[in-house]
């Protein structure tokens, strides 16, 4: 990996006055703040992790814990982490870290797309034996790309997940529409295979649940804050539907003790059986966008 890029490099070579700068975050990490005619958002080169993205003159799409952690080895709590290149514990090593490295790696800023009423922020890392490409584009949607090369002489495998953490009025107050007759894995049922059913996901207690084989846009409609979340995706074949509920919350450290009540995960990706194989010098791209609109 080059050195890592510092805030004057960052500054001199990319930001444009009144829309891009770069400065030093929580933890002293560098974040990436935008301000576009259309929205406002954030971004930290450690863990190329999304923080903010907010339509001007609305309230926050993106949840992020106030209890978060923020420094070298550790992953930001909320936002949209991006997990790869496996997802949740190591199938193997118990010492590796849960959901990969990339959520914990300092990225490099490959450039800057700058347009009248939208930014774009190109990131890239490495992961042997991958190269992966992550395009980040902030206007009235947020668009997240991310582009995974195989960069050896063999077929390689990798999972991957944008976790993305979105604020709600009251989860009790949610429903989810979109995964409806989608088989999935309930994690918290010993990971049994269900069936969504004709109904709308909502929440009762602790969810954490891997729909599969879907290529299926979600909405979250929110009656409390009057408002629809879309998350569209493409190059995708899992959903993952996760809420912690009042006991796991209280037993984490970087998530306060209420912080199940306001937020919810919808994830874009490709995990467990879903996974992607790549030929040698393959790029597999998976893409996902919020939206957001009123009632």
């Amino acid at each position: 990996m080059p050195e890592p890029q510092t805030i004057d490099q960052l500054n001199e070579q990319s930001a444009i006055p009144g829309k891009l700068a770069f400065e030093s975050g929580e933890g002293g990490l560098t974040r990436a703040v935008i301000d576009t005619v259309e929205c406002t958002g954030s971004v930290y080169l450690h863990g190329a992790h999304v923080t903010g993205f907010q339509s001007t003159g609305h309230e926050p799409v993106l949840f992020v814990s106030k209890s978060s952690e923020y420094g070298h080895g550790k992953a930001i709590r909320g936002g949209v982490p991006v997990c790869f290149p496996w997802f949740g514990p190591h199938p193997t090593d118990k010492a590796a870290p849960p959901h990969g490295p990339a959520r914990i790696t300092t990225w490099e800023l490959d450039g800057v797309d700058p347009k009248v009423e939208s930014l774009a922020l190109n990131l890239s890392a490495v992961f042997d034996p991958f190269r992966v490409r992550y395009r980040v584009s902030f206007g009235c949607e947020l668009t997240m790309s991310l582009s995974v090369q195989n960069n050896s002489d063999s077929s390689a495998t990798f999972e991957a997940a944008l976790h993305t953490y979105l604020v709600v009025g009251d989860v009790n107050r949610i429903e989810i529409t979109g995964l409806e007759g989608v088989d999935y894995l309930d994690k918290v049922d010993g990971q049994q295979r269900k069936n969504q059913g004709d109904r709308p996901i909502r929440f009762q207690g602790e969810t954490d649940r891997v729909y599969i084989d879907t290529e299926s846009n979600c909405v979250l409609t929110d009656t409390v804050l009057g408002r629809r979340i879309a998350v569209d995706k493409t190059g995708s074949s899992s959903t993952v539907i996760w809420n912690p509920w009042s006991d796991k919350a209280r037993a984490m450290r970087d998530l306060g003790d209420d912080d199940w009540l306001k937020m919810v995960c919808i994830e874009t990706a490709n995990a467990g059986q879903n996974s992607v194989t790549l030929d040698p010098g393959v790029t597999h791209v998976m893409n996902a966008t919020i939206k957001l609109t009123h009632l």
